[in-house]
């Protein structure tokens, strides 16, 4: 295994290399980023993140040796107090010029990922060895590795070994190619599954810890509000989500026709009138119904959760799992749906005998997809398309032919020419995306659905 230094080394080569033979004159000297060509770009970004992820294992590595050569027994001798500093990781702070923070995170991940020596002086492997091997080959950066490592540590006393082991194995496995923002959900939903106990307390904090205030000033209504999911911001959550999707569809079609030439609205504008909608809808306007296009709360549960308890529950659209006791709550509420899915012996395959997706068939695919099977999306924001067009290759309204989608990744699918495939069958079959040859020419399919964007225990 080749050390972080020459990784790093390693990795800014390729970089230099990308960047050379990327610009319009590749015989010469690299030029500015303004001169690499359209195809050169991906590579290049790809090979800068492969830099920066060996760069965090060389800062983590001096991190923990700056840490330890910093420990408080050390007193005068402390090589941060030689240096006017209080500790290794203030050190850090003003000689890098990063936040206290970030730096103190560093040096916990330093700390995590460097070999240990018991008291036999018997060497032994790190703390969190998966976290350590990622970041020696460059799949993991510092705050990745900080996001995962922080979770296991705050359950250090209330979970196995073994648990926590497999935990930031399958975390780590899952971790290359997801945004910060989805590596913390799926740590989140890791989480509540490894301290299945803690859920339901938490539960019972959160909802004595809502509110919503409002007031007059300047002509306006202030809002703010804290709902927790379990009893009541999960079914806010969706019923604005359908409104504003339902909203952007009338802005695009008046651009489309013509007939509004005003300035598109934002999403905190269209969020904004989704709840003057839900006042008036409530008061009894003479609006109708709302368009929430058949928005529902869908609550995913075993049937031992359900009848006796066990496990943890899940909302559509929502990252924090809930308890048993909160699951048996909204799957009694009305307008709320338990994913027992298919309980009704409803037809799930229609063939060519229907053009548009049952609502049976969407809960299906709900189920199956998790939302857009590309991006992850909420339900609300998506609608069920089929793999084969319905007048062109005489496609099939069966749910093996279907996929979620929103409208961006929609029409990234038909007009940047990837391919969709799905192994398996029912709500438990795997959605596969195969880019074109001109993104990859090896056509390496990549996991899609609720199989790559939610936490699964191993």
């Amino acid at each position: 295994m080749e050390d972080a230094l020459t990784g790093l080394e390693n990795a800014i080569a390729a970089l230099r290399s990308a960047w050379s033979g990327g610009t319009m004159d590749s015989s010469g000297p690299a030029g500015p980023a303004a001169e690499l060509s359209p195809a050169a770009l991906v590579p290049v970004v790809e090979a800068i993140g492969a830099v920066g992820r060996r760069f965090d294992a060389v800062r983590a590595e001096v991190a923990a040796a700056l840490d330890r050569a910093s420990r408080p027994e050390l007193g005068a001798d402390s090589l941060a107090k030689q240096h006017g500093y209080r500790n290794a990781g203030a050190l850090l702070a003003a000689v890098t010029g990063i936040g206290a923070g970030d730096a103190g995170r560093l040096v916990s991940v330093g700390k995590a990922i460097e070999p240990r020596m018991a008291l036999t002086g018997e060497p032994l492997p790190p703390t969190h060895p998966h976290v350590a091997e990622a970041m020696s080959t460059g799949d993991l950066g510092a705050v990745a590795a900080g996001i995962i490592i922080g979770m296991l540590q705050k359950l250090a006393v209330r979970t196995t070994v073994q648990d926590r082991e497999a935990a930031e194995r399958t975390l780590v496995a899952a971790a290359p190619g997801l945004a910060l923002d989805q590596l913390r959900k799926l740590v989140t939903q890791a989480e509540a599954y490894l301290d299945q106990d803690g859920v339901a307390p938490s539960e019972d904090e959160r909802r004595g810890e809502r509110y919503a205030r409002m007031w007059e000033r300047d002509g306006f209504l202030f809002l703010d509000a804290k709902l927790d999911v379990a009893s009541g911001g999960a079914a806010l959550k969706t019923a604005l989500e359908a409104l504003v999707t339902a909203g952007f569809r009338e802005a695009k079609d008046d651009v489309i026709t013509g007939d509004d030439d005003r300035i598109r609205p934002s999403v905190p504008q269209l969020q904004a009138d989704a709840l003057v909608q839900l006042a008036e809808h409530a008061l009894g306007c003479a609006q109708g119904d709302l368009p929430l296009d058949g928005a529902t709360v869908v609550v995913r549960m075993d049937l031992d959760t359900l009848t006796e308890g066990i496990g943890l529950a899940g909302i559509d659209g929502v990252t924090q799992p809930i308890s048993p006791k909160a699951a048996r709550h909204l799957a009694a509420t009305a307008g709320v749906i338990p994913a027992v899915l298919d309980g009704k012996g409803e037809i799930i395959d229609w063939g060519r005998m229907k053009r548009l997706f049952t609502r049976a068939q969407k809960l299906a695919l709900a189920e199956r997809d998790g939302g857009c099977a590309m991006c992850h999306l909420p339900p609300g924001m998506t609608k069920a398309h089929h793999l084969n067009w319905w007048h062109r290759d005489h496609g099939r309204t069966d749910i093996d032919e279907g996929v979620l989608l929103c409208e961006s990744c929609h029409h990234r699918i038909h007009d940047n020419g990837w391919q969709i495939r799905i192994d398996g069958h029912g709500v438990t079959a795997r959605v596969w995306f195969i880019p074109p040859p001109t993104i990859d020419p090896t056509g390496t399919p990549r996991l899609g659905g609720r199989a790559r964007f939610e936490y699964h225990a191993a």
